[in-house]
């Protein structure tokens, strides 16, 4: 057996994205589009990210793959046995990781859990699984296409079928309360997961709900309401020990963090690739975006695409937002470009939203529970 060469760079992760949804949800802003009539389109599309992960290995050279993680849309609508040429060509690029993680976006439908063996065999060894909710009212006002116990049985077959197993959950519904929302979060976690990532429901603008909100047909909780849901949040996953290891992600130990998602936090290397995927290249000339085309149609042609090289204080910038989402929060030195004032930091030390460490920005919980307004006020 011949060796590996070792990697000469730092760990590399790949983000494939997959646009196509069987329907679209009225809260996504994602780069989606309907999957009905685009059979052949699929196909070439799967072959196109091939490609494409190809151009980009000569980018980073020799590097250890930490993670590939298939992302959407509806990863999981994909032909199975293009997800597994997918991964060995990642794996071929790249030196695979012995613990390296391969995790698949999938919705709980009845139709879907069913290929989840098949995913299995093509390499996948963690479901994201965006149950979304456990009520049925709540999943038709989301405009899910399953209901809550197609969503059960979907959790079910993927902790027989996988070996990790993470659910998507929003919280912050119209007329939600703490009360439903602990019991919510319970049934939940008596499903198995190992990870849950709760998500408050956030209007974004040009979405459907966007303009539901505008009308008045919808009305999401006000602030405290929503606090008071953040609450009910970390106190139930909590006292299930579940670890907040970053703002809307908790895990049952180390082990069971995303490794996916640690990536862009850690502010390591990823490859992204697929309509309207980002990526993030280390280079000797500095930090490499690279942004895809979003459009399947030109991705497919290979047209449309764009590479940037950040400044330093932009790389700074990124790495502080990812950074302090995260209990490790940023180091100090990372982030030197952006020459941020100590009278800044120390004052928020003093207000309990940083800790006080000369080493690392790290945001404390209650810190992570207002980021937003911490790094405005950081960057101001």
């Amino acid at each position: 057996m011949t060796s590996r060469p070792r990697p000469l760079g730092g760990p590399v992760g790949v983000y494939v994205h997959w646009p196509y949804c069987a329907r679209i949800c009225p809260y996504c802003d994602f780069n989606v589009y309907r999957a009905r009539g685009r059979e052949a389109e699929a196909r070439a599309l799967a072959s196109a990210i091939i490609a494409d992960l190809r151009a980009q290995a000569a980018l980073t050279g020799p590097r250890e793959l930490v993670s590939v993680f298939f992302g959407g849309g509806t990863p999981s609508l994909m032909d199975p046995a293009w997800a597994g040429e997918i991964v060995a060509e990642a794996k071929r690029l790249w030196s695979p990781a012995a613990d390296l993680e391969v995790s698949l976006e999938a919705n709980p439908t009845d139709a879907e859990a069913d290929r989840f063996a098949a995913f299995a065999d093509a390499g996948v060894n963690r479901l994201s699984l965006g149950l979304q909710a456990l009520d049925d009212e709540a999943l038709k006002l989301l405009g899910r296409n399953h209901g809550a116990e197609e969503g059960r049985r979907a959790a079910r077959a993927a902790a027989r079928a996988f070996p990790r197993l993470s659910v998507d959950l929003i919280y912050a519904r119209p007329g939600q309360t703490p009360q439903a929302w602990a019991g919510e979060l319970a049934a939940a976690l008596d499903l198995g997961p190992e990870h849950v990532s709760p998500y408050q429901l956030t209007i974004e603008a040009g979405t459907a709900f966007d303009r539901a909100v505008r009308r008045g047909t919808i009305v999401p909780p006000a602030e405290e309401p929503a606090a008071e849901l953040f609450e009910t949040t970390q106190a139930v996953l909590e006292a299930a020990g579940f670890d907040a290891y970053e703002v809307s992600n908790h895990a049952r130990g180390e082990a069971a963090r995303s490794r996916h998602n640690l990536v862009y936090w850690q502010g390591l290397d990823y490859v992204g690739v697929g309509p309207g995927a980002h990526g993030r290249i280390t280079t000797p000339e500095g930090r490499l975006a690279t942004f895809a085309a979003p459009r399947p149609a030109d991705y497919i042609e290979g047209a449309g695409g764009s590479r940037e090289r950040l400044t330093p204080v932009e790389a700074a910038e990124e790495r502080l937002l990812g950074g302090l989402r995260i209990a490790e929060g940023v180091g100090r030195d990372e982030i030197a470009a952006l020459a941020l004032p100590e009278g800044r930091i120390a004052h928020l030390v003093e207000l309990g939203l940083l800790a006080d460490d000369p080493s690392r920005l790290r945001a404390t919980a209650e810190g992570r529970r207002l980021l937003d307004a911490v790094t405005r006020a950081l960057l101001a």
